[in-house]
């Protein structure tokens, strides 16, 4: 077709009918629908690969793999990119990166004081201790920050969404002590793959790309005041560890491990067995006017 023939023919289907429409929905919608017509035309789709295009958005719903799409796609990147952006044009500088947060956190991970224990105990696995300071960009620490956590089991499954873990597992809200330290006990997490010959598993192998993840632990750190942080630590060694099909890999963002078999460190860990420690402390920025939103409203799940 033309693209005078195409535009005669969007400028009929973009005009309101009745009632008045919500502008900025309006204008995103109309635009999209204007960039998939030229899609159409220049890469002469057919109507049996649309509809299939179609089916395969229909199925990704109901695997519930938007959230896994919109990472392996590079959307969830992107965005953090732009609100990186949107602070240094405000002046915000310094504080921890961000990263994404991915499609597997629950709300509701009961809350503890200053440190605790994030793995039930069912599940053998390398000790790994991980401890820090939430401060300022200006090294004030910050008492009664919230440090919530998450991450997966040495299989590369997160609780809830994996029923065979108790509830909350390897889950926790730590509220940081009056010098602004976390501290937490867990097992070592794996890294993981999207649901083989899933939605995102058939996607990304058209793409000629995997859906691997490194091992990593994701946080979101908040405190009044303040605007909330939304990153996650890789863990070094990982041979995807700079090959993550989420785009979520920032130099700053893997710290070292340290392999502790010390008999003196083991006691004055509390521990009887070797373990792995993690040091990383958070810096937070300022709430700042004028700026996206740092808090994020998506669906997310809720245990019961």
């Amino acid at each position: 077709m033309e693209k005078a023939a195409i535009d005669t023919l969007l400028k009929e289907m973009q005009a309101p009918s009745r009632g008045a429409p919500t502008p900025r929905v309006k204008a995103i919608v109309d635009r999209i629908v204007r960039d998939l017509f030229y899609v159409i035309e220049e890469f002469d789709v057919q109507p049996s690969e649309f509809w299939t295009a179609v089916n395969y958005l229909t199925e990704a719903g109901r695997n519930d793999e938007y959230g896994l799409i919109a990472a392996g796609l590079g959307f969830e990147r992107f965005l953090d990119v732009r609100l990186d952006e949107a602070e240094a044009k405000a002046g915000l500088t310094g504080g921890t990166p961000r990263t994404i947060e991915g499609p597997l956190y629950v709300a509701g991970a009961p809350l503890v004081k200053g440190e605790g224990r994030l793995d039930d105990g069912s599940e053998e696995g390398e000790i790994l201790v991980m401890h820090g300071q939430v401060r300022d960009v200006d090294g004030t620490p910050v008492a009664g920050a919230h440090v919530e956590v998450w991450h997966a089991n040495t299989r590369g499954n997160y609780s809830f969404f994996d029923k065979g873990q108790s509830a909350f597992n390897l889950r926790r809200t730590i509220e940081t002590d009056a010098e602004g330290r976390y501290r937490f006990r867990t097992i070592m997490p794996s890294g993981y793959a999207v649901p083989p010959e899933g939605s995102t598993d058939t996607l990304l192998k058209q793409l000629g790309r995997h859906g691997h993840r490194p091992a990593h632990i994701h946080f979101f750190v908040s405190a009044p005041g303040y605007r909330k942080l939304t990153t996650q630590i890789n863990i070094d060694g990982d041979p995807y560890l700079h090959d993550d099909f989420a785009f979520a890999t920032r130099d700053d963002l893997i710290p070292p491990v340290e392999r502790n078999a010390d008999p003196a460190a083991i006691a004055a860990a509390g521990l009887n067995e070797p373990f792995a420690a993690i040091a990383f402390d958070f810096e937070l920025k300022r709430e700042a006017g004028l700026l996206p939103a740092a808090e994020v409203q998506r669906l997310r799940a809720e245990a019961a």
